[in-house]
């Protein structure tokens, strides 16, 4: 069928391939160039394609390279009998060197939940300063660290409704802006005393509340099925790394310049981020004039976000099982999970006998932990996808590693008798619960990617209300039984997780 497409006389090439003829290798780089969009004449003898195509002449002194290309093109011919739409989007956009625009978006998303986390986990470093200039016992400890939540509760539902219907960019940066402002008024807000505090923290929780619901309507408008756990894996470890750089940094700062220097320091990164968010980053890629077609094309055709939400259709939305089911495991998974943010400094200081310092420090390898599983579950969860397996199986594997992980490692922790082996449990239990995000912080996008912002923010409601309850009842518990005690109540969350889990997901969209 492409035979008609060469010339004649043209002379055959100084090379064999196995098993092909030289009229089916040059029909073969025909009909690739014309996939690729290149023009292409047919019945033109070659005299009279002079010049410039002179230069691509496989026959001419000095064309190696363009042999190679010719052999890579047969080679993709013979393998497949077409290039997809996204295959070809990808080799137009490296051939123009344009750095991927959604992965640009992911990165500043990325770089957001590390200020976000950075923000967040400052003050369980300075709580112990803090606590022994004001005199606060564990309990009042515990009000302040779970006041934070009081505002991000307020903001989950609200931020997703938002999100879905004004942009992801807009509410993504109103938070950043919110929280870092409350961030840096933290030190003014406990010298003047406890109350001032609490409305602070919460307030700074408020502006942390919109930050997943928005970045996850962006995310669904910008990013392909085919790479969705790769991209919240990557924006969740920002999280994580984020937990990173405040646990290490902390003590540094405290011990160098005192408490109230680690609030003003993170706070005023907001603005840096904030300047490149606003001229560089766009609410889908229908609004990004800098966007490459070839780009926005292959998002196109992967792309199940819709048009902008202007009605919630709560009713729909909660009749689903599976809606339930990432309510409910979002409830038990963040249990575990908001404990170990706030709480595992003052463990490591009270019961392995770290200081100060050493605790910031030693905090830091369960977090890096998690931001290197998050991104290698990632990687798994979406190699799983492309070779065939259902979405469903894919989340419910990974979800399952994400609770009985940390469940399994938990337990160990009322048996080891060195600081090492302590710390090593946590690491362990940290690290696989980072699979969670190739798992139920990707199935929002999976059943209902129109509704992903608030479907995140119902989740995230009950995810909170396990931060605001489970950061309480930890300073309660602490002053009436045992560290033991407080793992025993998130290993018995983390396996209720893994039965509603199983029995109710699925990874099919299910919301129009």
């Amino acid at each position: 069928m492409l035979l008609h497409l060469l010339p004649l006389s043209c002379p055959a090439p100084p090379f064999r391939l196995r098993g092909g003829s030289p009229r089916v290798r040059a029909g073969g780089r025909a009909r690739t160039r014309a996939l690729r969009g290149a023009d292409v004449e047919p019945e033109t003898p070659p005299r009279r394609r002079r010049g410039r195509d002179d230069d691509h002449d496989p026959h001419a002194a000095g064309s190696g390279g363009d042999t190679g290309a010719l052999l890579a093109s047969v080679r993709r011919l013979l393998l497949s009998e077409a290039p997809t739409a996204a295959a070809a989007a990808e080799e137009e956009e490296e051939e123009q060197g344009q750095f991927p625009k959604r992965w640009a978006i992911v990165f500043l998303c990325f770089s957001a939940f590390l200020l976000c986390n950075m923000d967040r986990v400052n003050m369980s470093i300075a709580i112990l300063p803090m606590s022994a200039e004001y005199g606060w016992n564990p309990q009042t400890v515990g009000l302040i660290q779970s006041s934070f939540f009081w505002g991000y509760l307020l903001t989950q539902i609200a931020g997703g409704i938002w999100a879905d219907t004004v942009g992801g960019k807009t509410v993504l940066g109103f938070g950043v802006v919110w929280w870092s402002i409350a961030t840096a008024l933290t030190p003014v807000a406990a010298k003047l005393g406890l109350p001032f505090l609490l409305v602070v923290r919460a307030f700074m929780g408020i502006g942390e509340g919109v930050a997943m619901p928005a970045m996850n309507n962006i995310l669904s408008k910008w990013v392909p099925v085919s790479e969705r756990s790769r991209s919240l894996a990557l924006v969740y470890s920002g999280m994580y790394l984020g937990s990173v750089t405040g646990l290490a940094f902390s003590p540094l700062l405290i011990h160098k310049f005192g408490w109230p220097s680690v609030f003003y320091s993170f706070g005023s990164l907001g603005a840096v981020w904030v300047t490149t968010w606003a001229t560089k980053a766009y609410s889908s890629p229908l609004e990004d004039p800098g966007i490459s077609a070839a780009e926005k094309k292959l998002i196109a055709s992967q792309s199940t976000a819709g048009e902008p939400v202007k009605t919630i259709p709560w009713r729909l939305i909660l009749s689903k099982p599976p809606v339930w089911a990432l309510i409910v495991s979002h409830f038990c998974h963040n249990w575990g999970t908001f404990i170990l943010l706030t709480w595992m400094p003052t463990y490591y200081n009270q019961v392995l006998k770290f200081n100060l310092m050493e605790s910031g420090l030693v905090c830091v390898l369960p977090w890096f932990t998690m931001a290197v599983s998050a991104n290698v579950g990632g990687w798994i969860a979406d190699t799983l996808v492309s070779r065939g397996v259902s979405v469903t199986t894919v989340r419910k594997i990974m979800q399952s590693i994400g609770f009985l992980g940390p469940a399994f490692f938990l337990t160990q922790l009322s048996h080891v008798d060195s600081p090492a082996m302590a710390v090593l449990c946590m690491a362990c239990s940290q690290g696989t619960d980072a699979f969670s995000q190739s798992g139920l912080y990707s199935n929002h996008q999976d059943i209902g990617p129109r509704y992903a912002g608030v479907l995140l923010g119902l989740s995230n409601t009950a995810g909170v209300l396990a931060g605001v309850f489970g950061t309480a009842a930890t300073g309660y518990i602490l002053q009436h039984g045992s560290w033991d005690n407080v793992f025993e109540l998130s290993v018995v969350l983390y396996l209720v997780g893994t039965l509603v889990w199983n029995v109710f997901s699925t990874g099919e969209k299910i919301l129009d």
